[in-house]
């Protein structure tokens, strides 16, 4: 029985997909959802500038993580609307080694991924994450057609 699903997501549309078709599924059988997003470092002297120009009060929010948790809070906001049981992660790094991680450390039962990027001698070359994911997933994976 799928009891707990993993999505991944970048806040692009095709992503969008995998994630909406991840909730559909989490809902008709009553799972539990983790929608993970990877992020790249920001600059210290980026975020140094930016807390400098923002008023005192919100300055503390203000991090390395500050727009993949507004993009994932803005994600599943209509999914928790739906009575889903809904978590977000956000990690830095890779973002196919953060859905695995996070899909070992939750003990998930489902990983959904959308197949962009899967398709044509790039995926030899560059590799993909649903590529990775798909070979060292702890558990099933769907790869959703998102393109």
């Amino acid at each position: 029985m799928i009891e707990k699903i993993v999505v991944g997501t970048d806040g692009s549309d095709t992503a969008a997909q995998a994630v909406i078709q991840a909730g559909d599924l989490a809902e008709k059988l009553g799972a539990s959802l983790v929608i993970v997003s990877a992020f790249d470092p920001v600059s210290s002297a980026r975020l140094e500038k930016e807390r400098a120009d923002a008023p005192q009060d919100v300055e503390w929010s203000i991090n390395e993580r500050e727009d993949v948790d507004a993009m994932l809070s803005q994600i599943s906001a209509p999914l928790e609307e739906r009575n889903i049981d809904v978590k977000i992660s956000a990690r830095q790094g890779n973002p196919a080694d953060a859905i695995l991680d996070v899909a070992e450390e939750e003990g998930a039962d489902l990983i959904v991924v959308g197949n962009k990027g899967m398709a044509g001698a790039r995926r030899f070359l560059l590799g993909s994450v649903p590529n990775k994911i798909s070979h060292h997933a702890p558990c099933s994976v769907l790869i959703v057609r998102t393109t």
